[in-house]
This record gives structure tokens, sequence and C-alpha cells, in this order.
């Protein structure tokens, strides 16, 4: 019986070589499109999951509540970890991560600079990060040790034993006491080096403010201890140790649940990127599905050519199990084809598809899990392409087919027509979704951002950089390559410190506002091109008790709610400050989102970066070229490094950018998939209406009229698909712009391109076939009866 099988669909594939090809291609891409995707959702549902301790791995989080709204966040104050192993039973160990940050290491010539950060000894034990070299519950106790991953050691010291070797950074010595493997990247830390946290403390740079939420901290509990518990205990320990002065709630979350279900509402989890995984869960089972009704589609409308063979064999007693088995079969062999197919094409994509997701995807070809997976798809995907085929033709009548009676699906609505609608609203709806993600992301990039991006550039204050900072500023000026200089705490494109402890004269005590925090030292308003609503700039030089002056913006002043506010006394515990000006609302952080309160302090709030403002009367390589020897003059042993403002913020837009790619893609491919099948059924309708077609011309009817006939029917499923993937696509964008704060209102444009393309997309696909039917000789459809 399976050889009799073998033979048949052997020869349908041979006999009907366009079929073949259309269904086999057409379920390649749908399934080498799931593949892609498939392996993508493994690497995002695996984040942080590969350390050995995960089941017990929190991370301390805080719920900030301001202005009747709780920020919840991964920042929290410095101090806490120590207190924490004594007043929570329930926690075995706790360690703090800094922020990452680069530094540059001098090792005798080489000079390289990375990103690391600073930990607490306890971190690798926690974490168990397989150590090639080193102990790790040693390798960061000693203040002056430093830990390298394996790709950083062979960039410092080639194949020489790095242990024991000492590193410079500035006039600082430290040793390396271990060498941990490459991090993976489906995990969210992304260090090159760890220094030790003894050493920051050593040289007292520890933040012991309660009410400073700055700090990243992770939690190992004790086997079969109580989260809930635990959460009692450490939701209060801010307010207490803080006496009252912040509100702010600590708790902590799993660690596998960072990556995926990071969005929080006023303090409580509300999805995050499970969300776009799902998306594209069903996107990938979307195109699956288009590539299956194609097969389905394509079967049923050869039903014509089969007819009398299913009539025979069952004339001859086959029994329509056997015959369901047998075109199940059929569907399974081109499947099987199909996935060989698939296999070759997600290889040769994927290097492209991981350059545009970002991400470092392999087929894991060594795995049994896989290849037992993979085999599963298959027959999943045989079974369910090949399932409405094979009872559909499985129960033709007999006594029908052999006498010539037998009836084609023409009613008005049949399964192949609904199938088509499936297939086109489909496509549609990912077409429209397209559209909108990319028009929002343009939407938001011509935002106005309050201050000019052109021209402007920062360098970090590293090195010598602070120490002759006076002398650099003023060659700088002198040189003609900079128009103005100023020294921040932080890049304009991003927040390094967040507060919602502000009191003023006339806040209310239990009511607190979140303000963003950075600092200047003179300059601000025309080195990063604000607007000034009020008062004046921050300038210590002209005005020397600056220092603790500050600016904030015009949401800050709506929400504290005063009449004026120049002169008013702010104090940020345990510093005290006065606003000498307010500047017009700028875009600091996503430009997705409301601008929040701001306030810019005079330079008692520390330097991290010098912006420059470049003479745009010349050429931007030679105010660069100038600003380099000048920076090189003072801090020889750094190399010069900048970046360019609106290069920062074009980055904002790389997630959504991203999504739209991914979207684009795989919309693309639903529309290919569906053509495909499209062209299929064209080309049978065609066959099916050669001597109906060849009839016409011969009582005159024109190749425009006939053309017209044959594309008509599939012209209104189209219209159809558009009449229902309309509202679908318009209420799923539309709960997807409510995630952006600032976003762009939802138009008809995106649908309108979208119907009108797919019409013209399935006009010329079905029209190819409908010109070459129409063209035909009459003579040759109706010599042969």
């Amino acid at each position: 019986m399976f050889k009799t099988f073998y033979k048949t669909s052997l020869r349908g594939l041979v006999r009907h070589p366009l079929f073949s090809t259309v269904n086999i291609c057409g379920l390649a891409i749908g399934m080498g499109s799931a593949l892609l995707i498939s392996l993508w959702i493994r690497h995002e549902l695996t984040y942080d999951r590969q350390y050995p301790k995960q089941a017990r791995l929190y991370q301390l989080m805080t719920n900030n509540s301001a202005g009747g709204k709780t920020w919840t966040g991964p920042q929290t104050p410095e101090v806490m970890p120590a207190y924490i192993l004594k007043d929570v039973p329930q926690v075995e160990s706790v360690a703090r991560l800094s922020w990452n940050g680069d530094i540059l290491f001098h090792y005798g010539d080489k000079v390289l600079r990375s990103t690391g950060a600073a930990a607490d000894d306890r971190f690798l034990t926690m974490f168990d990060f397989p150590m090639v070299a080193g102990n790790p519950a040693t390798a960061l106790v000693d203040p002056h040790s430093v830990v390298l991953t394996e790709s950083t050691a062979r960039s410092l010291f080639g194949s020489s034993n790095p242990m024991g070797q000492l590193l410079r950074v500035d006039t600082t010595n430290f040793t390396v006491t271990g060498v941990i493997k490459d991090l993976a990247d489906n995990t969210q830390f992304n260090f090159k080096w760890l220094l030790s946290y003894h050493y920051k403390e050593a040289r007292h740079y520890i933040d012991s403010d309660w009410t400073d939420v700055n700090n990243k901290a992770f939690v190992l509990l004790k086997p079969a201890a109580s989260v809930a518990s635990a959460n009692r205990l450490l939701g209060g320990m801010v307010p207490y140790y803080s006496r009252g002065r912040s509100v702010t709630q600590a708790f902590i979350y799993p660690m596998d649940r960072t990556r995926l279900y990071s969005d929080f509402e006023n303090g409580k989890p509300a999805g995050g990127r499970i969300g776009t995984i799902r998306i594209f869960g069903t996107i990938a089972l979307l195109i699956l599905l288009i590539a299956c009704i194609n097969f389905m589609n394509l079967s049923t409308a050869r039903s014509e050519h089969r007819a009398r063979e299913v009539g025979v064999r069952k004339v001859m007693g086959a029994r329509r199990f056997s015959l369901i088995w047998q075109f199940l079969g059929e569907s399974m062999a081109m499947a099987i084809l199909a996935s060989l197919l698939a296999l070759l094409l997600a290889y040769i994509s994927l290097p492209t598809f991981c350059t545009l997701t970002q991400k470092k995807l392999s087929l894991p070809s060594d795995s049994v899990g896989f290849w037992g997976s993979f085999l599963g798809f298959v027959v999943l995907t045989g079974l369910l392409a090949g399932s409405y085929p094979a009872f559909f033709l499985s129960a033709f009548r007999p006594i029908s087919v052999l006498r010539g009676t037998f009836v084609r699906l023409r009613g008005l609505v049949t399964p192949r027509k609904a199938l088509v609608v499936f297939q086109f609203t489909t496509a549609i709806a990912l077409v429209v979704s397209t559209l909108v993600i990319l028009k929002q992301v343009r939407y938001a990039q011509h935002r106005q951002t309050g201050y000019a991006q052109q021209s402007l550039i920062y360098v970090n204050m590293e090195g010598d950089i602070p120490k002759h900072y006076d002398a650099i500023r003023s060659d700088l000026l002198n040189s003609g390559a900079v128009t103005s200089v100023t020294a921040m705490a932080n890049p304009l494109t991003e927040t390094w410190s967040m507060g919602a402890h502000l009191t003023w004269p006339g806040s209310a005590p239990d009511e607190h506002i979140r303000f963003s925090r950075t600092s200047s030292d003179a300059d601000a308003v025309k080195t990063l091109g604000l607007t000034l609503v009020e008062g004046r700039d921050i300038d210590v030089r002209q005005y020397p008790s600056d220092s603790t002056a500050c600016l904030i913006n015009e949401t800050a002043v709506r929400e504290m709610g005063l009449p004026s506010v120049l002169g008013l006394p702010i104090t940020d515990y345990p510093d005290h400050w006065h606003v000498v000006g307010v500047v017009r609302d700028f875009v600091l952080l996503s430009p997705y989102e409301d601008i929040k309160p701001l306030i810019i302090k005079g330079p008692f709030g520390g330097s991290g970066v010098m912006h420059l403002r470049l003479n745009a009367a010349r050429s931007t390589a030679d105010d660069l070229a100038a600003v380099g020897r000048i920076l090189k003059a003072y801090n020889p042993t750094y190399p010069f490094e900048y970046h360019f403002m609106d290069e920062d913020y074009a980055r904002k837009f790389a997630g959504e950018q991203q999504t739209a790619s991914l979207a684009a893609l795989f919309a693309g491919l639903a529309v290919l998939i569906s053509c495909l099948g499209l062209f299929g059924l064209a080309t049978y309708m065609a066959e099916s209406r050669t001597k109906e077609i060849g009839i016409r011309k011969v009582l005159g009817a024109s190749t425009v009229r006939l053309v017209v006939l044959l594309s008509s029917s599939f012209a209104f499923l189209v219209v159809i698909a558009l009449a229902v993937a309309t509202p679908v696509a318009w209420y799923c964008m539309s709960r997807w712009l409510e995630g952006y704060a600032y976003r762009m209102r939802l138009d008809y444009v995106p649908f309108v391109l979208a119907g009108v393309g797919a019409l013209l997309i399935a006009f010329f696909t079905v029209g190819f076939q409908a010109v070459r039917a129409a063209v035909a000789n009459p003579v040759n459809s109706l010599r042969n009866e």
C-alpha cells in the first residue's frame, strides 16, 4: 500500500510541475519563516535562565510614588543590600552591580577601552558564571582586583596567562584575579570586566542617602523561602531607614521575568516584551497557515482532475479511510520536501536575520530536541495542509463522478473562497500594521526635541580632563572650532539620576514630584540650543553663587503649581538650590513619552561629560581635528572619542525600527505566499475554463472583457478581505499605539495604501494567467472534446 502511495505521489509531482513548485515553494517559505521566528522566540524565552540557581535569583526593584502615580524600576538605594542581609532572614545572599561604564585599561603599550561594572564579591558565586581561571568566591574580595571576560583578556594579553597581571586605570593599578567565559547575549548583563565594589567603598564613592535610588542589586533567596514574606520586610525598609523622607517600597522580582515582564503600571506588572513575542508568534502561525491554505486551495482546485481517479479507486474497492491516508501521505511527502527547502532557506537567510534582530541565532543542528521538534513541526504542517483536501477528495461519490455529473464548488460562499479571503485578510492586516509602525516612528522622529542637535557633540570627562577643564574650555573657544562649552552630569539624551523627594516652600509633604536631575557649570542654554522662558542661564564665572543655582523646565513649573519660581529655594536632601531660570520643555529621554519635570543643577551637582557646540561656519572635520588636538594635549593617555547628539538621539528609535523591519519582512512574505496561491488558482481556473473562453472568443468577446471576467472574482475576494482586515487592524493598532504617550492619530491612509496595493498585486498576479488564457487561439481549445 505504501509503495502505491509513494508512486502515486511521485507521479503527481512530476505530471503537474507548476502545482508542485507553487505548493512546495509556498510551504517552504512559510515553514522557513516560522522556523526563523521560532529561533528568535526561543532566544527571548531563555533570557536569564542559564544560571544554576535561577529559580532562587531575584532582582531588587523599587516602587516610587509621586504625583499620584507609581514608577517601578530596578534602581535601588546603594546602601540597602548590607541591611537586607541583616533584616530579611529569607535572603541567603545579595550583591550590588553598578551601572555599566567605560574605562581605559593600560597594559604596557596596549590600551583598551571596554565596558564593565563594579560588583560585590558575592556576585560571581550567586550567578555561578563559568570561570576559566580564578576562584569565584575570592576573585572580587580585594579592592584592587579585576575580573575579565575571555575576549577582554585575549585582547590585552594575547595567549599569555592573565592571572596576576597588573592593569592600570589612570594612576591606579588593578590585579587580574579571575577570567570568566564570555557572556551569552540572552542575558541582561553585558559587562566585559568587573571591578570590586570594595574599591568604591575604599574611595568613599558610596551614596549613603536612602532617598537616592540609583543602583542595581540582586538577591538569592534561601531554598523554600517565601517571596511574599521577604517582600513584606523589604517594603518597609526604605521608609524606615530614611526616617520617613522616602515612601519608596522595595521588592524582589524573579530574574527570569525581568526581560519579558518588565512593564509596570502603578506598581503592578503590566506585560512587557512578552507582548512582542506573542505578536511574532502569532505572525509565524499565520504565515504557516497561509502556506497551508495554498496547499488546500490548490489541491481542491485540482479536484476535477482527480475526481475520476477517486471514483475508479472506490469502484475497485478502496475505502474512504484508505483514500484519506493516501492524500495525507501525499501532503506529508510535499511537507517533507518543503521542510528540506525551508531548512536551506533558513540557513541561507540566518546571517541577515541575525543582523536584523541583532541577535546571535543559530540552527541547533546538534540537538536531538531540535530535530524532534522540527520533525513534529513537519508532521503537523503536513497534516494541517492535507487535512481538508483529504476529506474533501475522499468524499466524492463514484457514480456521480463516473457519469460526468460531478459538480464543482461554485457557490457564492465556498471553503476555497473563504480560505482565500483569510489569506488576504492576514496579509493586508500585516501590511497595515507595518505601515502604522513606520508612520509612528516617523511621527516621533519629526517631534520637536526642544534643543539644537546639529553640530552638537559630547565627550566624556575622563583622565586629566576634569583637572584641566578651565584651560581646555578656554583653548577650545579660542581655537574657533567651538562656539560654546558646558560641562554636565550626563549626556543630554540620557538621565543618570532621578529624585522624587525634592521640597520647596509650599510643597505638600505627602505629595512628591519625580524629577530628572542633571547639572551644568555655565552656558547650558547657549551650548545645547535651549530656549529660556524666564530668568537667566547658570553661569558660575559671572555669578560664583551659581554653584548652587538651578534651572527647571516648564513641566516642573506646572507640576509645582506656583505662579513664580525665580529665586525659589529647592531642597534635594541634603543639598540646597535656588532657581535662576526656566527653560522650555525639551525631549530628554524617550521621544515617545511625555516630558517629565527636570532640574538642571549648578556644578556643585558634579560633571561627567562635556558638551561642545561646533562652529557651523567651518567644516565638521576641521572642527573635530582641532578639538582632538587640544584634548590630546591635556589628556595624552586617552584617545579622542566623541559622540554626535543627533546620532545618539536616532538610536532611541532602534527598537521600533527593528519591529517595523521584522513586520515588513513577514508581511511581505505573507503577501508573496498568498500571491503564489492566487497564481496557482488562477492557472487552474484558466485551465478549467479553456472551452468557455474559446466559445466566448468565437462569439466575439474581446481580450479585455475576458481578462476582466477571469479576474473579477478574485478582485471581489480581495475587497472582502480588505473589509474584514480593516476593523481588525484598526483595533489592534489602536491598542498598540496606546502604549505610547506621544503618538500619532490613526487615520485611513495606511488602510487605503494596503487595500490598493493588495488589489493591484492580486490583479497582476491573476491578470498574467488571465491574459494568457484570453489571447490563446480558440481553435486549440475547441477542436478536442
